[in-house]
């Protein structure tokens, strides 16, 4: 019973897609991103994305 693949692509998708609004955000001649607090939510969200997909790598390898 592998119900767990769900949740799985669901925060790859998410990843992909706010770490490629975050790139597009950041303007890197003058290391600068056009709307602060929109790329703060982009990094957290990054991050808890992120931080699943580790977390569940982490858990298959252990099996």
């Amino acid at each position: 019973m592998e119900n767990n693949k769900a949740p799985i692509f669901t925060m790859l998708v998410v990843a992909l897609i706010v770490g490629s609004a975050l790139y597009k955000q950041i303007d890197f001649k003058t290391m600068t991103v056009e709307k602060p607090a929109l790329a703060i939510l982009y990094t957290v969200t990054l991050l808890f994305a992120t931080f699943v997909l580790v977390k569940n790598f982490r858990k298959k390898t252990e099996k």
